[in-house]
């Protein structure tokens, strides 16, 4: 039996947080030293991408880049820097998520959101230099000796983001404020919005490493669970919570009407729904022993976050 299911939900929750958390110092290490350095006036827009980087977040993404690397040997210092282009990538759609056009937002992790901080035009700006840095972390010998794994790596991340991606998904979300969804239009929602860049996060560590394709589609499989999981507990919180927890205003996907299972469902069903996945996504895993218990315990962190 692995021994991490030997342990209780909290404390399987609370093994997975320590390790975010010292992996956190990491990824922020590495977000600074790869952070482009201004040489005039162009360093406010550098300044944004600073306060967006370093404002806090639980890492969940780079975390999973980390943990999937460790299951095939791949190194520390090329999943570091995969694991930085991943979450240059999501803080920039967390950036334009933010803006007036989109969810107009005033708070994100407990601090002004950027275009309050600075200004719309500057938000936009950095949200655009931080994909766009993204691309150029991959790029880069030092991210992987091999091209192909480079090449594979940023084609991969491209789909993830983009309009069958998570653009696409935030396109949905847009449009659902004006009219109904049924449940399988939020999944698919969900699944791109939200779940496309952790399923990348899941199995970037397999591309690295060149794995098998049954190890990568377990990933997949993984991924894909936790991420409709994620989603649905963000949901919740955004009901039950309030906006000092949260560190973002609670109640919002109420007034815009936004489509989401726990509106169709209600609480009760999302729940079960999200215990469900959880368990789903952990069978995913049995193929790597106890090599992935981080990513089960992950599982756990997931569903009894408080923010």
């Amino acid at each position: 039996m692995n021994k991490i299911l030997t342990l209780s939900a909290a404390e399987q929750a609370e093994y997975a947080k320590q390790h975010m958390l010292a992996a956190a110092e990491d990824i922020e290490g590495a977000l600074l030293r790869l952070m482009p350095q201004a040489d005039g006036m162009e360093e406010q827009v550098m300044a944004a991408m600073r306060y967006a980087l370093m404002a806090g977040g639980k890492r969940i993404r780079p975390f999973l880049v980390l943990c999937s690397a460790s299951l095939f040997g791949v190194d520390r210092d090329f999943a570091l820097r995969v694991a930085a282009a991943v979450e240059c990538a999501h803080t920039y759609s967390l950036v334009h998520d933010d803006l007036p056009c989109m969810d107009d937002a005033d708070l994100r992790r407990g601090k002004p959101s950027l275009h309050k901080k600075f200004d719309e035009a500057t938000a936009v700006l950095a949200g655009d230099a931080l994909l766009t840095l993204c691309f150029e972390i991959l790029a880069s010998p030092e991210t992987h000796a091999d091209p192909k794994v480079r090449c594979e790596l940023m084609a991969s991340l491209s789909r993830a983001l983009g309009a069958q991606g998570m653009v696409g998904g935030q396109m949905i979300d847009l449009l659902a404020e004006e009219r109904s969804l049924n449940e399988g239009e939020i999944i698919r929602l969900q699944r791109l919005k939200t779940g496309a860049l952790i399923a990348f996060s899941a199995e970037a560590g397999a591309i690295m490493g060149k794995a098998a394709d049954v190890s990568r589609q377990a990933l997949h499989g993984y991924a894909h669970d936790l991420g409709l999981a994620f989603q649905i507990v963000d949901d919740l919180l955004d009901v039950e919570g309030d906006s000092a927890a949260l560190g973002k205003t609670a109640g919002r996907d109420a007034v815009a009407g936004k489509a989401t299972l726990v509106s169709l469902l209600g609480v009760e069903r999302a729940r079960l729904q999200t215990d469900m996945l959880i368990e789903q996504a952990e069978k995913h895993l049995d193929i790597f022993d106890d090599q992935a218990d981080i990513l089960r315990a992950v599982l756990q962190f997931v569903i009894t976050r408080a923010h």
